[in-house]
């Protein structure tokens, strides 16, 4: 399959690249510590437009998509419903009426902003159009209990289930590291030979990529291991810093939520206990 390095035009103004002859790249104006260089809105099709996460529900984002549109528009889909990914879909679905598919939880309930969704997609439901293949739908929790990713003709869209140079923040309750493993895994038994990411550039070794996330996720969970061994019992606070000494201690506020979901499955699997305030190894 072309992977798209022939097609690629910037349109700086816009924000705009185009991927291959019928997927179309917008990033949003949203760049930070947790969206890098800004959320990734995706148009798939020609004639007929399918938008995967709109995105912010920011203005000038909203214009760009409806311009690029053209009212050619028709439905929207969403990975997750985390603010920097779906809150622009209401948006555009009142000022379109055009349909939005996803997946809402009892626990994405509790930690995102309500959103109304017209079609709920199950794992492998088939979404299709008049105008170009069918997408298929790939239910991928780990980082949001609600996350799905979308296959279209060798791509997928991974939201925030795989993001391009950085690491992937799993916050309990509704982020869980023993799914957002087995997602992973799930991936690799579909045929992927690109990956767009919510966040970043395309990804062209797309089982490469994911077998260097779970092994440095798994390297990760070692050194847990290792620093309970040493220390324990500790609280979670005093073993972000061993945890995570090579990173950039102004980041450990966000590499707390991830250490948590890491104490988590190792409680899971009878390797650690939490009396309440300090964690444990088994001995």
């Amino acid at each position: 399959m072309d992977n798209g390095r022939d097609y690629y035009q910037v349109s700086m103004d816009m924000r705009i690249t185009r991927i291959s002859e019928n997927i179309q790249r917008l990033t949003a104006n949203n760049g930070g510590v947790f969206t890098g260089p800004g959320t990734n809105t995706y148009l798939v099709g020609n004639d007929e437009l399918t938008i995967i996460d709109p995105g912010p529900d920011l203005s000038d984002h909203i214009d760009d998509i409806l311009e690029i549109g053209s009212g050619r528009i028709t439905k929207i889909l969403i990975t997750h419903t985390h603010q920097d990914h779906s809150p622009g879909a209401k948006s555009l679905s009142k000022r379109l009426n055009i349909p939005i598919y996803g997946c809402i939880t009892e626990s994405s309930q509790l930690r995102d902003l309500p959103i109304k969704i017209d079609h709920m997609v199950e794992h492998q439901s088939f979404i299709f159009s008049s105008d170009h293949d069918e997408i298929v739908s790939i239910h991928t929790p780990g980082h949001a209990s609600n996350h799905f990713c979308y296959l279209f003709n060798g791509y997928l869209f991974t939201g925030d289930h795989i993001m391009q140079g950085s690491t992937v923040v799993i916050a309990p309750p509704d982020g869980n590291m023993s799914d957002y493993l087995d997602s992973l895994k799930l991936i690799k038994e579909f045929h992927v030979e690109t990956i767009l990411p919510g966040h970043g550039d395309p990804i062209d070794e797309p089982y490469d990529e994911i077998d260097a996330i779970i092994e440095h996720r798994l390297k990760r969970e070692m050194k847990v291991i290792h620093q309970l061994e040493d220390c324990h019992p500790i609280d979670i606070d005093s073993l972000v810093p061993k945890v995570y000494d090579d990173v950039n201690a102004l980041l450990h506020p966000i590499a707390k939520f991830s250490l948590e979901a890491h104490l988590i499955r190792l409680i899971e699997n009878n390797l650690a206990t939490f009396d309440g305030q300090k964690y444990s190894l088994v001995e």
